[in-house]
């Protein structure tokens, strides 16, 4: 994703854990790598699990479209609901505690539906809770490994470990559906259903493993208020104008990216006319190109500079879909240009991801890390459902391809955003930690 200094847990300036001395390589490190196949395993057990849970409702339950998309929404409605909430309580946790309970408890999940199949009671209700449980833990997870890594390693490893960790989540990305599909093709879905519980068994046996102690971060003495543990949250990140700008920035690419791409998946195939297995071929194209921006998130911005790292890759990444409006003719010539251009936007995005969330990780202290992680997520999907309908409203108005250039070009006013911001004039080494506001 510097000299040690004595104590990580308070508001003094960023430095190594006091628990863990500096290793020659993070990949030397045993307690990195049982943190690096927790949560591999633990992704593609998600990822899996997000093809496996529909195909069981439209294969084995013959769920209809409306019902499918209700399936959907509850897995993915803890994201709003409910991340604020766990950056506030995961704070005053182990971190691998919660990873380790979230993954307990969503192979239980998991599990239950070829148990309820078996049975004979399978039907949607059942099939609703589970994925309801599985998005709730999914949010805990997600929180907790983010804040878990800056409790484990040195300042100076959190771009290369980020790098680590992003990089195996992109393979899961790619990996992860597939593995889902051939499970179910050759098994019946609510068997499949094994695959994910299987892999976040992994993961939490992982996990466990590490042998590093983490202490509980320091927390004022008193009663605990949750209200006034988000509130700190919230005001560290307008406060801060590194972690402003990431959050503005976020909720202003989201919002645009949402549009974009509820216009981009009518367009590949009215707009071009290339056939599903195209289309796939196409999006699928993103996912290597996130497998190398996470490799080249390693390096490159301490080489040239967080800051311009930073923008440079936004504008990349931003700029070249304003490609796709251009493209005409048969789909032997679109095809291998939209793969080029969405591989291009994979790694660049991916660049994008991981140095910011280095940059996030360095400025804010360890008993925060939690709800900084929420709120800045909650920043940026806050808006992507009203995103998504304003790429339909301008389709119905504007047309697809007209559409799809003014959600391009409105997805570029991010990196700006950077551009003008304190981000871009962050230089080769991270930023120094500043302390919470106090609350």
């Amino acid at each position: 994703m510097q000299p040690a200094s004595p104590d990580r847990t308070s508001d003094k300036p960023h430095s190594a854990p006091p628990f863990r001395p500096t290793p020659p390589s993070l990949w030397r490190d045993a307690d990195f790598r049982r943190l690096w196949v927790g949560q591999t395993a633990s992704q593609f057990g998600a990822q899996a699990g997000q093809v496996v849970l529909p195909l069981v409702a439209v294969v084995s339950l013959d769920a209809g479209a409306g019902q499918l998309g209700a399936l959907r929404a509850v897995e993915q409605a803890p994201i709003l609901l409910l991340s604020l909430f766990v950056g506030a309580w995961v704070d005053r946790r182990r971190s691998r505690t919660v990873m380790v309970l979230a993954d307990c408890g969503r192979a239980l999940a998991m599990a239950a539906v070829p148990a309820a199949y078996l049975l004979g009671v399978l039907g949607l209700p059942a099939l609703l809770v589970a994925a309801l449980l599985v998005g709730v833990l999914s949010v805990f997870f997600d929180v907790a490994y983010q804040a878990s890594l800056v409790r484990l390693v040195a300042r100076g490893q959190l771009a290369r470990g980020n790098s680590a960790l992003e990089g195996s989540r992109s393979a899961a990305q790619i990996g992860g559906p597939a593995l889902g599909g051939t499970l179910v093709s050759l098994f019946s879905a609510p068997l499949a259903t094994f695959a994910g519980a299987f892999f976040f068994v992994v993961s939490s046996v992982s996990i466990c493993r590490i042998r590093a102690r983490e202490p509980l971060p320091v927390h004022p003495e008193g009663p605990v208020r949750i209200w006034r543990q988000i509130h700190e949250g919230l005001r560290f990140v307008a406060g801060n104008s590194s972690l402003r700008a990431v959050g503005l920035a976020s909720a202003l690419y989201q919002f645009s990216f949402a549009a974009l791409m509820t216009v981009y998946l009518l367009y590949l195939p009215r707009g071009l006319h290339l056939p599903g297995t195209a289309v796939g071929l196409a999006l699928a194209a993103t996912g290597p190109g996130a497998v190398v921006g996470s490799l080249l998130a390693a390096r490159l911005p301490g080489r040239f500079g967080f800051g311009p790292v930073l923008v440079a890759s936004a504008v990349l990444a931003d700029g070249v879909m304003l490609c796709v409006p251009a493209l005409h003719g048969s789909p032997a010539v679109t095809l291998p240009a939209l793969m080029g251009i969405n591989f291009l936007f994979g790694t660049f995005s991916q660049l994008v991801n991981v140095t910011t969330m280095a940059v996030r990780q360095a400025v804010t202290p360890l008993r925060i890390q939690g709800r900084v992680v929420a709120t800045i997520n909650f920043a940026g999907m806050g808006l992507t459902p009203l995103g998504s309908l304003l790429g339909g409203l301008l389709t119905v108005q504007w047309g697809l391809r007209t559409s799809l250039l003014l959600t391009a070009a409105a997805m570029a006013l991010s990196p700006l955003f950077m551009a003008l911001s304190p981000l871009a004039r962050l230089g080769r080494t991270l930023p120094d930690e500043h302390p919470p506001a106090a609350g």
